[in-house]
Order: structure tokens, then sequence, then C-alpha cells
């Protein structure tokens, strides 16, 4: 069933408007955001210094603070409960890896949380507490971060955890050879051994973020601690698929196309957890197959991409279940090579009336503003969700531009489209070829949506071609495709959306590309590139919007590819899954708390 909500009383209007102005009530020239060292410490952020924190990076919004959204207890310690959950992972044929250096995949993290520590972790209210880090001390002008090891933890091979195991993790993940996460420590100048459970990170200059986005154990990856002894007698595909880690759960089980078989670790820190004794994840791609297991009880919670949105409707009528509905900070796109010979553009750099003169740009403006985004999200997602234009979303708060559906090149205008069209040599689309359109099965039923959209206002063909996401990401990696349906989640900072996606470097640009064919991958500004690099390094948060939202701009108008949607994170689980609210956190499928009745 649906969580219902109810009016707010005027005491808790009162206390929403409090905690904004006591959260807002800082010199924003200040690089430490107002806070001292003191309340920068842990073991664990107070609250009203996280809401400081998120005032101050930009992602405060008064939803954060509406009863039930902030201020989650734990739950009361209810010994071993036991027994065994099997999962459904939506839309994935297999778990490629679970390997934090090479996870690029949300229903990835969502497992490796549950197996594999970090220095830190965020809860529900997302705040920043303490994993393997007992507790930190931070440094008057906030460039060392002094953490304090717990001590006592062992990895699921019976190794002891220690400072040489943060050492280990820090110099293979800055390591771009061998972590795809490098960037993320771009600003460490240096890590540094104090004694066997203290360790010391200086870095180049404060970062307010950087607990949780460099530190945090799951959506972070860079610094999720990996074992060293299981890395020297394994080989990294074979820890990708039986990772050694600290967390709650052990792997005892991964095939590919077979799934995941997590079981209980005896040994995990918190005797109080994990609850349950064994969870089986089963890879479903298609949306009937998952359905159907769901409403048989062949499953008891879906994790994995996001459930295809034709089936929402129908869990919700359904009196076992129980859906919960959630703003999900990240974006999809309708992403366009800019190599292939009709949509090419060799040189984002130049000026936008330059840009305007060139047969491809003029595509892929034209495809980007034939997108009904309003008729996308009715017919494709049922209406959930927030038409996009940049990769900023709304859950970032302060830096989301909702002007910008009317700034950018990218609003919906088909007489404008068509023009384009034309002017480009393909009036009502004579004589433009068929463009494939590479989408995940569980993908294909609103990837037809985007293809429909496209006959109707631009009479483009485009045929779909189904692969699993591990055989379509290697083709966007090198660059083998016309268009691709895709995006990114968890992206609940600017650097998620723009440092991850958006410059020359991104992680995700042509990766694996034939630099020689190719100079950049899907996109490249420089103007862009500076921006965000800037962005990065600004502690004045009115400063860092602005550079935020010119960089977002660029990247809209100039097509780095055509945005869809911001879409909602559900969670969907038998009424016989206790899901805590503690664990509940958009993203992740945390389960060391969740019980079974």
């Amino acid at each position: 069933m649906k969580k219902k909500t109810t009016p707010l009383t005027d005491r808790q209007r009162a206390q929403i408007d409090a905690d904004l102005a006591a959260a807002y009530d800082f010199d924003p020239r200040d690089p430490l955001f107002g806070l001292n060292r003191e309340q920068m410490s842990g073991p664990r952020l107070k609250r009203r210094t996280v809401l400081r924190l998120m005032a101050a990076s930009g992602t405060l919004t008064a939803a954060q603070l509406l009863p039930g959204m902030g201020a989650v207890k734990p739950a009361a310690a209810a010994g071993h409960g036991g027994g065994t959950l099997t999962c459904g992972w939506s839309g994935v044929a297999e778990i490629q890896t679970l390997d934090p250096a090479q996870i690029n995949q949300v229903l990835q993290f969502q497992i490796s949380s549950n197996v594999l520590g970090g220095l830190m972790h965020i809860n529900a209210d997302l705040v920043a507490e303490g994993n393997l880090a007992e507790s930190w001390s931070v440094s008057d002008d906030g460039t060392e971060y002094t953490m304090k090891l717990r001590e006592g933890i062992t990895f699921h091979n019976g190794d002891s955890f220690d400072a040489d195991d943060v050492l280990f993790t820090y110099q293979r993940s800055k390591d771009p050879n061998q972590s795809i996460h490098a960037r993320v420590l771009n600003n460490v100048a240096a890590l540094e051994k104090v004694d066997a459970y203290t360790v010391r990170f200086k870095l180049k200059q404060a970062q307010a973020s950087f607990l949780t986005k460099a530190l945090e154990r799951s959506s972070g990856r860079a610094m999720t601690i990996v074992s060293r002894g299981a890395l020297e007698s394994m080989s990294p595909s074979q820890y990708g698929l039986m990772p050694v880690g600290t967390g709650p759960f052990r792997v005892t089980f991964h095939e590919l196309g077979q799934g995941v078989v997590l079981e209980r670790f005896d040994d995990y820190y918190d005797p109080e957890r994990p609850k349950l004794d064994k969870v089986i994840i089963k890879p479903i791609s298609a949306a009937e197959p998952l359905a159907a297991a769901m409403e048989a009880g062949d499953i008891q919670l879906i994790g994995g991409n996001p459930i295809a949105p034709e089936l929402i409707d129908r869990f919700l009528e359904n009196p076992d279940l129980v859906v919960d509905e959630k703003p999900a900070p990240g974006f999809q796109s309708l992403w366009m090579n800019p190599w292939h010979e009709h949509m090419k553009v060799t040189d984002f750099d130049k000026p936008m009336e330059e840009l305007m003169k060139e047969k491809g740009f003029k595509v892929r403006l034209a495809i980007a503003k034939a997108l009904d985004r309003d008729r996308y999200l009715k017919q494709a997602q049922f209406g959930r969700g927030t038409a996009a234009y940049g990769t900023i979303n709304p859950a970032m708060g302060y830096y989301f531009d909702e002007a910008l559906a009317e700034t950018s090149a990218q609003r919906f205008d088909l007489e404008e489209a068509r023009r384009l069209m034309a002017d480009a040599g393909y009036p009502d689309g004579e004589g433009f070829p068929t463009l494939k359109l590479i989408t995940t099965p569980s993908g294909r039923r609103e990837s037809q949506v985007v293809a429909s959209i496209l006959k109707r206002n631009l009479n483009i063909d485009v045929e779909l071609l189904t692969k699993e996401f591990s055989v379509g990401i290697e083709d966007f990696d090198t660059m083998n495709w016309d268009l691709r349906r895709a995006g990114s989640g968890g992206d609940y900072d600017p650097d998620d959306g723009l440092v991850d996606w958006m410059q020359s470097s991104s992680k995700f640009n042509g990766r694996k590309r034939d630099e020689s064919k190719y100079p950049f991958g899907y996109f490249s500004e420089k103007e862009a590139d500076a921006l965000i690099d800037e962005q990065s390094a600004t502690a004045d948060i009115e400063k860092r919007r602005e550079l935020v939202q010119k960089a977002n701009k660029i990247t809209s108008d100039k097509v780095a590819c055509a945005f869809l949607f911001h879409p909602a994170n559900i969670l969907v689980h038998h009424k016989s899954v206790n899901y805590p609210a503690v664990s509940r956190i958009p993203g992740l499928v945390d389960l060391d708390r969740v019980t079974l009745s």
C-alpha cells in the first residue's frame, strides 16, 4: 500500500521555518560555511550541522524537513530475526561486478553497500555517520581530516582491518588504470598513516562534501574499503564476483546471469545487525516476469534499476504490497553520437551562432526540441517524474534552475525543430537515415515512446536495439552507437551530474574509445570544463550556484545530450518485509536492519 501523508500542523510549520532559518544563518564567504572545528567532527554529525552543510552546499529543501523525512531514529534493537529474503533486481540480466573500483551502476552499489564498508555512510537523513571510522576531527582551515578507525574489525576472510587497508584502498582508487572513480580523490593532496588505527587526509582545499562525496561507503565508491589479502590471492575479475569486505553480509554465491547470494556475517562489528540470515538476489530483466514473481511471492522486494513505470499502479492496487515513493536524485537522457555522419559535431567550442550553421548540430538540436517531454512523461512514465533540461536535478535544491525549462535551447518547439531539420537538408525527415537506439530490455517500452515521438514530430525512423546493460555500456564506452537511452542516479551534489558526466574527462564520456579516431566522446566544451572545475573548488554558495547553472546551461544549449526527465525513486516490497525508515535512502537498498514478519 502507498504511504499516505497528513496535513502539517501549525507547530510543524513553525518548526520547519525555524530549522530553515537556522540552517541559512551563515556567512557564505567562510570556507567552512560558518561551522567550527568541533561541529565538523564526529562520530556523527549533529542534525543542525547537517542542515547547515546542506544549506551551504545548496541541497537543502523544505521537503527534507517534513515529518518523517528528518530526525529518523534507529529501530529498537530486536536481536537476530533470521530468515531468508528473496529479491528481484529489476531490469538486469546479470550483476556484472561488485568491485567498487569498477562499479558503474546503481544496481551494483545497492548490493556492495551491504557487503563492503567505508569510512563513512549516510543514513535516511543524509547525515554523515562513521562506518569504519569511529570518529574524526577537522583542522581549523578544513583541509585536514584525522580519522580514528574502529578496532577489532575483521574482513569476511578473517583478516584484521587497520590503517594499512585504508592506504591500500586509496592507492588503488586514485589510480585511473585501476579505478574509474579516481577523479573523486583529486582534491586529496596526501593520505598518511598516523598509527595503526588513525589516518589523516590532507586536502588541497576545504571541501564541505568530502565526508559524503569521497568517503561514503556505497554511492561514493572511491574509498569503499577493499581487502588487501583477498586481492593478493584473487584476480580483479574474481574479486568483482566475490568481493571480500567488512560489511554486514558476505557473498557466498555469485554467478553471471544467475544472481548473488548474501549470508549474514557473524563477526560484523554491530552484533545487532544484520537481522536476516540470507539474501537471495535474482536478476530479472523484463517487466512482466518481475511483476509475476512479486505477485506470486517468489520475491519479496525489488531492487536494481527503476521499476518499469507501467507496473507501479498495478502494484499500488495490490493490498499485499507496500509502494514507497520518494523523489530521486538523477537525470535520464537520449544520447546522440556526435561522430555519426548525420549528427556530427567535431568542435563544441564554437559559439552558438557558428554551431547553428552546421548540419549535424541542427539535427541534434532539432531532435532535442522535438522531444515533447510532457507527452513522454505521460505515456512512458505514467506521469511520474519532472521534465529535464540538464543534469542538475530538483533534489539539489538551491542549484536547480527552474527557469532552464524556458531558457534552454532544448525547450520544446515543434515548429522550430521541423525548420531546423529542413535547413539541415531533411524536410519532413526526407533522406534522413534510420537511427538505431540502444536500450535495455526493461527500458524497451519507454524507448518506444521516444521513437514514436520522433516519428510523429520529425518523421524520423528509430530502430530499437535491445541489449543487456553490460553489452550496451561497452558500445557506449567505445562510441559504437547512434542513439542511447541512459542516465544517472544518486546525484545529490552538482559534481555528481557535472563532473561525472559533462566534462571532457568524465568517467562515462567515451571512456574506452579509440582516441586517434574520436578526440572526445559524446561531448567536450572548454568553457564548461573550466566552469565545472571552478565550481568544485568554490566555497561561496552564491558564486557556486552561478557557476553550476552557467555550466548546466552550456551543456543544455549545446546539446551534450537530449535531456528527458528526472525520475522518482520507488521501493516495492511485500507487507511481510519490515523495511525501517532509517534504511530508506533513495537509490540504496540497505538490508542490514530489514526483518521478516
